[in-house]
């Protein structure tokens, strides 16, 4: 049967080929779709069981093992000198930027970045509007940790006058540009005091969307293994075809 069956079988060594180098890629990108969602998955029930869990207090935040989308108290004053705008966001359809400054909290003595919002910047040609605070303030914010690498065209020039326009923020350089012993997570205000539009998707793309690519991904791989299967088999009838026309013409 086996036998039967490969001489049946000549799909040539091009296509055998490119299947071996596509097919495997395809599967690949679509399992790495499926590792996506679960990964998606993950965040969103981290995201919901800390929503319900009571605050913490800012004095625990350094001792956290795992601090993503935990939410923390705080009290202390904002650094109004070294503002952060972060460029390039977009709400609504509306261009804008976040507003992103060192808080001083009083309990743990640690600084903390604090994202406050998002606020519109529909002209370029003047600065960014938002106030700071002065006074002694209680907020209330949650731990975001980066899902991955930010990626950057280009890396933003060192030594801005301040306030600086960015296009991605790193905790860790930014303290160490001010000498300052700062945490390694940006913190993001939740609605209140000092907040601007806030309310940050958990994930850009939800666990269903990566499993539709997954599924692209399996239907394109089983449409080249078909094709691959039908050309293989069609090459050969057309083959022995061909060969018994020739042998039937010299006759």
């Amino acid at each position: 049967m086996r036998s039967s069956i490969a001489r049946r079988f000549h799909p040539g060594w091009l296509p055998t080929l490119v299947v071996v180098a596509l097919l495997p890629v395809l599967m690949g990108l679509a399992f790495w779709q499926l590792g996506r969602a679960e990964e998606k998955r993950q965040l969103l029930a981290m995201d919901a069981q800390h929503r319900i869990a009571e605050p913490i207090a800012s004095t625990q935040l350094r001792s956290l093992g795992s601090p993503a989308f935990r939410r923390v108290l705080l009290r202390g004053q904002f650094d109004a000198q070294h503002s952060l705008i972060l460029d390039n966001r977009q709400r609504d359809g509306r261009v804008g930027v976040e507003v992103l400054q060192p808080f001083h909290d009083q309990a743990s003595g640690l600084w903390v970045l604090l994202n406050r919002g998002w606020v519109p910047w529909p002209s370029r040609r003047t600065p960014p509007h938002f106030d700071t605070p002065a006074q002694i303030i209680s907020l209330e914010a949650w731990v975001y940790v980066a899902p991955g690498a930010t990626y950057q065209l280009s890396p933003d020039p060192l030594n801005q006058p301040w306030p600086r326009l960015v296009t991605a923020v790193t905790p860790a350089s930014v303290w160490s540009d001010m000498g300052r012993d700062g945490y390694a997570y940006e913190l993001r205000l939740e609605p209140g005091p000092a907040a601007y539009q806030v309310g940050w998707p958990v994930v850009a793309l939800g666990p269903e969307q990566h499993i539709g690519y997954a599924v692209q991904w399996f239907a394109m791989a089983l449409t080249l293994a078909g094709l691959y299967l039908y050309f293989g088999f069609n090459n050969n009838k057309e083959t022995r075809h061909g060969s018994a026309h020739q042998s039937t013409r010299r006759a």
